[in-house]
């Protein structure tokens, strides 16, 4: 394929990104809750709750996964976040800008590739490198007055393999389920899914 070909986006793409979005701020609005009713679970070690994290950062590898083209992971995980706050995200417009460094952490893996890979270790790096982003700003957003060694390193730690698992290495695999469904026929990654 020609250059133009694989970086232009297509109406279908802008189309899927956008479904992809909207559906996951739906999903972060309810994420919200679970993360608020689940604080008392973890109230045997707080920074523990960060495992459950992940969630938050499918939509950015779960879009350049599928869409794969440069500015898709970003473009599903800021809109996503955007549409959460619509919803009433209980960090307010905070989110906004929180959704916008996950979804660089997201692209970044992809980029690092040259979109040229979408395996299974680029997902899980997208994934990784959403969460360091987003590690990275809980700690100067939210926890900048926690102590380090207990709570601000084991949070930091714990969002980022949960980001690894929950969004790279899930946001991998649902790719793939959404394949064998024929839902992505008209990407690389329906077509794919004889060979995976």
């Amino acid at each position: 394929m020609s250059p133009s070909t694989t970086t232009r986006w297509r109406t279908v793409d802008i189309v899927v990104a956008s479904v992809i979005a909207v559906a996951f701020g739906v999903i972060f609005w309810a994420w919200n809750l679970v993360w608020s009713a689940t604080e008392g679970a973890f109230t045997f070690f707080p920074p523990a709750q960060a495992v459950i994290y992940g969630i938050w950062l499918v939509p950015g590898v779960l879009g350049g996964l599928v869409i794969r083209k440069p500015g898709a992971a970003l473009y599903c995980e800021f809109l996503a976040a955007f549409v959460s706050v619509l919803l009433g995200s209980q960090w307010g417009t905070v989110a906004i800008l929180q959704g916008l460094a996950q979804g660089v952490g997201a692209e970044a893996a992809f980029l690092a590739v040259g979109y040229r890979s979408f395996r299974l270790p680029v997902a899980v790096g997208s994934g990784l490198l959403a969460g360091l982003a987003a590690a990275i700003f809980d700690q100067i957003r939210y926890y900048s007055e926690y102590d380090f060694d207990s709570f601000r390193l084991p949070v930091f730690l714990f969002t980022v393999l949960s980001s690894a698992v929950l969004a790279g290495a899930g946001g991998w695999a649902l790719t793939r389920a959404l394949a064998q469904t024929g839902a992505l026929d008209r990407f690389p990654a329906g077509r794919e899914r004889t060979a995976v």
